[in-house]
């Protein structure tokens, strides 16, 4: 996910000295447990210690088993960040990487705040990015507190004690355990300024270490939300309006209250809600409802009148969101003139696991276990809508079976069904909303609809001198919480994020235009990347070629000032042979782009037959992210964007008839399938910057490497999202 335009604004500066200062303020000097692992587990089904570890501060304790736990104040929702951070606390403290174990926190935006965005919550590609520096400086002050405990233990001085693979050892060769100094070490003032590693002495950084999750998730313990069940737990799914808008106009029950196992049917204010010992029964008490809708507030506008009207606003002048030089009257005196449309659709998010949430209501207490990704948001409106504090709002942080931007929600509309559900039965029992396939499909939050107008000209010589482009597509963070940080002069950063290019054109203009639809819309996974990457490389494509220029030496040239960007393009455009002969009906096509702090070059290998239809066999991916805490998880991140936008690029998109969406299921929302990936390869750019992104930048490359190869073949622009099963030929 992706709250890009926050990322990318300057993180707050944390310095060694006020990191420890409030980590110790606010955990009161030391973190006694963080949730209660007898409901559920924290996100692993696991007997609980013997003993309570030791809090060293707010990130790590340790067990006299020598068990060192790193507390993990982001989502995991499959991109391995519970490894990452537990890498970098294992390196800084010289632990063993097999005494490494991991906790998700509990909701407590003063101790867990994503230093980025400025609130608990997870996206924009930051969970590595904000937490280097305060992970390195908790266990840094860990190991500090646990050679002072050892020095003292031995009567040595401090200096001289060695730490290798969770051992602390003395000159005289003495030497003690983690777990058997915890106690001690835990009594001992951290350091002001604690000492952090030269990165020339990493030993786990940069290196392949297995994932801490694998086992759990390969052996079925590890605990998503689906899998919770409290006692006296009710089941309950929710009728949506079929358009968005509408709202209850009635509804009749009696048949739905007829069916075995349904237990209450409640009026929310997003539909109607039916309650069940069971998923099952729920479902089929919600078929037998009966519901009239008023529908005379919902959207009405089918996709096609969207587009029609999106057409007829990129040919006015909009919101002015970047301009240099004079884009207009250069391209009035350009040699050569090119014009394209763009249009990209709607997209779900199509996670695997769908929107679900448990609430729990008891007097003055509101306790949920869900894969909290905005714990921050979540909390608030948990704690509003159940009529206590938000600190009487206990969120238990769970895995989550994908999210690409779905759960990180300023309503929190799914957990605010939640929690409403639980409050209209007055608490009387938990209550597990879950969400099918369909809602997920019909009732969700989408990619916003797109449509950008690009004119660029180049001059006698082939130079590009001109590109004036209009963005059109509605505000993702308007209404929200977010509008008064992210929307600055009437623009929307995350509809604009990406345009304005590295690239060295003298004259370039961006504007937008911001339409009021009644359609959802969020952050999808690499948000605004998404299309503004595809038009600028695609177009770019088009440019080189009225120009006379290939689609690498025209990058080299106008990245020449760039030389992170140039490295990817490089490096990709060498690991792929570009430039050899490739035989007839296959081409390539590249693609460069930075997004959250990182840059990704991309090269596509595509075949188009006679008949048009194509397939897309190699990818090579070049990416420079900063160090590279876990090489395996960039590469695997790299390798999970390219699918997820291949399958964008091919086949996903949502549509309207009438206001309301066409498409239900898998079986219409078609997402990749396993034959349709192609090979790729990944490249990781050695570097000592800090780390950056690697969850989202290596989507945006990918469809505009593919299209501008499907392009090399036919000759024949492609402008328009979804490409389809087959080119023009």
């Amino acid at each position: 996910m992706s709250i890009s335009s926050l990322v990318s604004a300057s993180a707050p500066t944390t310095t060694r000295r006020t990191f420890i200062k409030v980590t110790t303020l606010a955990g009161a000097g030391f973190l006694v447990g963080c949730g209660d692992s007898s409901s559920v587990g924290p996100a692993v089904r696991a007997a609980p210690p013997a003993a309570p570890p030791v809090a060293f501060n707010a990130f790590v304790k340790i067990g006299a088993d020598d068990k060192v736990t790193v507390i993990v104040k982001h989502l995991d929702k499959g991109q391995g960040v519970t490894t990452g951070l537990s890498t970098i606390v294992a390196e800084e403290l010289d632990a063993a990487w097999s005494q490494m174990a991991w906790e998700f926190a509990p909701a407590d935006t003063a101790r867990y705040a994503n230093l980025a965005l400025g609130l608990q919550g997870t996206g924009g590609s930051s969970s590595i990015s904000n937490s280097w520096m305060q992970y390195r400086q908790a266990a840094a002050a860990a190991r500090a507190m646990l050679v002072q405990a050892a020095a003292e233990r031995f009567g040595v001085a401090a200096d001289s004690i060695t730490v290798a693979d969770g051992i602390l050892r003395e000159p005289g060769g003495r030497s003690a355990t983690f777990g058997e100094l915890a106690e001690a070490a835990g009594a001992v003032t951290p350091p002001a300024e604690p000492a952090l590693k030269d990165p020339t002495s990493f030993k786990l950084i940069g290196t392949h270490v297995p994932r801490l999750d694998s086992v759990a998730k390969t052996d079925g313990t590890a605990l998503y939300t689906i899998d919770v069940t409290r006692p006296g737990m009710l089941t309950a799914v929710v009728a949506h309006a079929p358009k968005f808008g509408a709202k209850v106009a009635s509804f009749d029950a009696s048949r739905a209250r007829a069916v075995p196992g349904v237990v209450d049917v409640v009026q929310i204010s997003t539909g109607v809600a039916v309650l069940a010992e069971g998923f099952w029964p729920a479902l089929k008490g919600r078929e037998a409802l009966a519901v009239t809708w008023d529908e005379s507030g919902a959207e009405q506008r089918g996709t096609a009148e969207l587009i029609e009207q999106y057409t007829a606003l990129a040919g006015a002048p909009g919101l002015v969101a970047h301009n240099d030089g004079d884009a207009v009257g250069a391209l009035a005196g350009a040699a050569k003139r090119v014009d394209a449309d763009f249009v990209f659709p709607y997209l779900a998010h199509a996670s695997m696991e769908p929107m679900n949430c448990v609430v729990e209501l008891k007097p003055g207490e509101c306790e949920i276990w869900t894969g909290s990704q905005f714990q921050t948001f979540d909390q608030m409106t948990a704690a509003q809508i159940a009529g206590v504090a938000p600190e009487q709002v206990k969120i238990n942080t769970l895995f989550a079976g994908g999210s690409f931007g779905r759960r990180a929600v300023p309503d929190s509309d799914y957990i605010a069904e939640a929690v409403t559900i639980a409050k209209a039965i007055e608490g009387r029992a938990p209550v597990k909303l879950q969400w099918s396939r369909e809602d997920d499909m019909r009732a969700g939050k989408y990619r916003p609809l797109h449509f950008h107008r690009v004119s660029g000209g180049v001059d006698a010589n082939g130079d590009i001198v001109a590109w004036n482009q209009r963005i059109v597509g509605q505000s993702i963070v308007k209404g929200t919480a977010l509008e008064a940080f992210l929307v600055r002069e009437g623009i929307d950063a995350s509809s604009v994020e990406g345009a304005g290019t590295p690239y060295a054109i003298p004259n370039l203009r961006v504007e937008v235009h911001h339409p009021d639809v009644g359609v959802p819309v969020l952050w999808w996974r690499s948000v605004g990347h998404t299309h503004t990457a595809f038009a600028t490389e695609v177009f770019l494509d088009e440019l080189a070629a009225a120009a006379g220029k290939g689609p690498v030496e025209q990058r080299r040239t106008l990245l020449k000032d760039h030389p992170r960007h140039l490295g990817v393009l490089n490096l990709a455009a060498e690991r792929a042979g570009w430039g050899t002969p490739l035989p007839a009906g296959r081409g390539r096509g590249i693609a460069v782009h930075e997004s959250f702090g990182s840059f990704v070059a991309e090269v596509a290998e595509v075949t188009v037959d006679a008949d048009g239809t194509f397939s897309v066999d190699r990818v090579v991916c070049a990416v420079d992210c900063g160090i590279a805490v876990n090489p395996d998880v960039v590469r695997a991140q790299m390798e999970g964007g390219i699918g997820y936008g291949l399958s964008a690029a091919l086949r996903e998109e949502i549509t309207l008839a009438d206001g309301a969406v066409e498409q239900s299921n898998f079986t219409d929302y078609m997402p990749l399938r396993i034959s349709d990936m192609p090979v790729v390869e990944v490249h990781v750019v050695p570097s000592t910057a800090p780390p950056s992104g690697v969850g989202e930048p290596g989507l945006p490359p990918l469809a505009p490497a593919v299209a501008n190869a499907i392009r090399a073949v036919t000759g024949k622009p492609i402008r328009r999202l979804p490409l389809g099963e087959r080119m023009p030929v």
